[in-house]
């Protein structure tokens, strides 16, 4: 399938859409001064296309109890443990983020926990499973750029 050609409408459908992906169809259809059919055709072609993926939800994990955010490099013995230890990493659910890298680290995570001695106890489930040599864990003080946006942007001034 060749590359989508994604229009200025488009954009500004999902620059409503990143917002909020709640927003109802006829409000971006207000915005935009179009009918809300015709949003619904572009949102549907962008799915199909591959272009939208489903949709999420942002949860305010602070307000959950969930304020502690860590990121854990994992070093392997073997690099072919990768997809065993990966498969045990998925058992713990408070590891949010999981990537095979290349560089110091086999894998790297992203955790969130309620305090510093939850985050030792999910560290040592880590430590803990077989093929994992060691751990190295960096404390987030703050999250201070998480801008779903900007790059869409940018993405769409290089079309």
């Amino acid at each position: 399938m060749g590359k989508f050609k994604l229009d200025e409408v488009d954009h500004q459908i999902l620059d409503m859409l990143i917002d909020n992906t709640r927003t109802p169809f006829t409000d971006i259809a207000k915005k935009l001064l179009i009918s809300a059919g015709t949003v619904h055709v572009r949102v549907k072609k962008m799915e199909e296309a591959g272009i939208i993926k489903g949709s999420s939800l942002t949860l305010d994990y602070v307000k959950l109890g969930y304020s502690f955010i860590a990121y854990v490099g994992i070093f392997l013995e073997k690099t072919h443990q990768t997809k065993f230890v990966l498969e045990r990493l998925n058992d713990i659910p408070y590891i949010t983020v999981a990537h095979i890298t290349t560089g110091k680290f086999n894998i790297f995570c992203k955790i969130r926990a309620k305090d510093t001695k939850h985050a030792k106890e999910i560290i040592f489930r880590i430590d803990d499973i077989d093929g994992v040599s060691r751990t190295e864990t960096m404390i987030s003080l703050e999250e201070s750029i998480n801008d779903k946006k900007r790059l869409m942007h940018t993405i769409f001034k290089d079309m």
